[in-house]
């Protein structure tokens, strides 16, 4: 696992052993990143069920200004803190320790709005379809803000979840769905 562009290219990041963390890859990063094309520099990005942190390091390697880390594992935090130190992105991160639902609820209650969310929950959980509802239903996102979504094949992510949202992509590699929703404002 390593940054594939940017600030940092090639660094190898450090992650948990074991099965309770599934690292994204490198080609699902590299397909996820080509799917939502370039980051703005003042982009701010939160990386739900953050692992290693690589997802969100990869965004603030892209350029991104901020990026909040959400776990509910110390483990976890542990290796996205020494990872942003390795990466020297300290200054420009925040780790949560929560679960994905307190987060969202927190994050909402401090009128803190992203460019971009990504979540890679645990397969098992089956819970794309919640989390993309917890999203839109506290408005964690800013107009033209993506939610991108890792989540194992099989499960089917609700389309329909609000009226300004669209299901803008969606690519299946292997055993992982990859599906990205665009918030547009009402003006």
């Amino acid at each position: 696992m390593r940054i594939i562009s940017g600030t940092n290219k090639g660094m190898k990041l450090y992650a948990p052993d074991g099965m309770s963390v599934r690292p994204t890859g490198d080609k699902i990063k590299e397909a996820i990143f080509n799917m939502i094309g370039i980051i703005e520099d003042d982009a701010a990005v939160l990386d739900l069920f953050a692992g290693s942190g690589s997802v969100g390091i990869e965004f603030l390697a892209r350029g991104a200004s901020l990026a909040y880390f959400v776990d509910s594992s110390r483990k976890s935090l542990s290796f996205v803190k020494k990872n942003l130190e390795m990466c020297k992105f300290t200054d420009r991160a925040r780790v949560v320790m929560n679960d994905y639902e307190k987060a969202i609820v927190n994050l909402s209650n401090e009128n803190i709005k992203f460019d971009y969310i990504f979540a890679d929950p645990p397969y098992a959980l089956n819970c794309s379809s919640n989390i993309a509802s917890k999203v839109f239903e506290y408005g964690l996102l800013k107009s033209d803000g993506m939610l991108i979504i890792e989540s194992d094949e099989s499960e089917k992510i609700i389309d329909n979840v609000d009226t300004n949202v669209i299901k803008c992509k969606e690519k299946i590699y292997g055993r992982t769905r990859i599906s990205i929703f665009k918030y547009m404002e009402e003006h």
